[in-house]
């Protein structure tokens, strides 16, 4: 199937799912996870009207990002260890995956060298699992204070990567879990627009979105399937199963 047929339907979906939960589309962010895909599937993804694509490896964005319009919006979903963060702070509009001091600290430094004040999510691990990267919940709120005191960094909310499960309770549960932590951090950090939830792949971001996701990160529905060798380059930054699903 065409990515524009595909476009329209994850878009149907998301109003659907918006409806459902008493919002409209516009307030979702649908980000197209283009990760192992070329510039060519990105070049026809954008003229399907989307204009915001998430990354998780440094190394393919930088190839990509320099050769694909200007106009795109690009989102770092995937894990950035701290000697990558400036070319990170240099590629990426958005950052999602951010949880460790040497990693706020590594990309405030690079955002104040560029002159830049980058938008930067949470990475909590809301399911408890040691394979997945992410803050334990009860550590979140402490760590958004210290976040919120680099004015290079703004801090504009959550981010989680949910079990890879078809059990919606469980799903609404973890979903429910980063809600209320970013209603929490919301009153912690004034000075910081705190919205965000970016909650939400393939699988289950119809049930992200009723629970209130604000970003959605869908690839495979958007771009198909991965060949063995994208999911290889695709899943590069990964550090579980469950991670390598990370813009599914």
């Amino acid at each position: 199937m065409a990515i524009a047929d595909n476009v329209g339907k994850v878009l149907a979906h998301i109003a659907d799912a918006a409806a459902r939960s008493g919002r409209t589309p516009e307030d979702v962010t649908l980000v197209a996870v283009s990760k192992g895909f070329g510039q060519e599937r990105v070049t026809e993804a954008a003229a399907a009207g989307l204009d915001v694509f998430g990354e998780n490896r440094i190394q393919e964005a930088a190839a990509k990002i320099p050769a694909l319009p200007a106009a795109l919006q690009w989102h770092m979903i995937g894990h950035i260890q701290s000697n990558k963060a400036r070319q990170a702070a240099g590629l990426f509009d958005v950052i999602h995956s951010v949880d460790s001091e040497r990693l706020v600290r590594s990309l405030a430094r690079h955002a104040a060298d560029l002159d830049r004040r980058i938008p930067v999510l949470l990475q909590v691990n809301v399911t408890g699992k040691e394979s997945q990267f992410g803050l334990p919940p009860a550590t979140v709120p402490a760590f958004a204070r210290r976040v919120a005191d680099f004015p290079a960094l703004r801090l504009d909310g959550l981010m989680t990567i949910a079990s890879f499960t078809e059990d919606e309770k469980v799903l609404r549960s973890e979903f429910q879990t980063l809600r209320r932590l970013r209603d929490e951090v919301q009153g912690i950090v004034p000075d910081h627009p705190c919205r965000e939830l970016s909650m939400g792949m393939t699988n289950d971001y119809a049930v992200a979105i009723e629970e209130g996701a604000t970003i959605v990160r869908v690839g495979r529905a958007i771009f198909g399937e991965r060949t063995t060798a994208q999911a290889g380059v695709a899943s590069g930054a990964a550090h579980s199963t469950d991670t390598e699903m990370a813009g599914a």
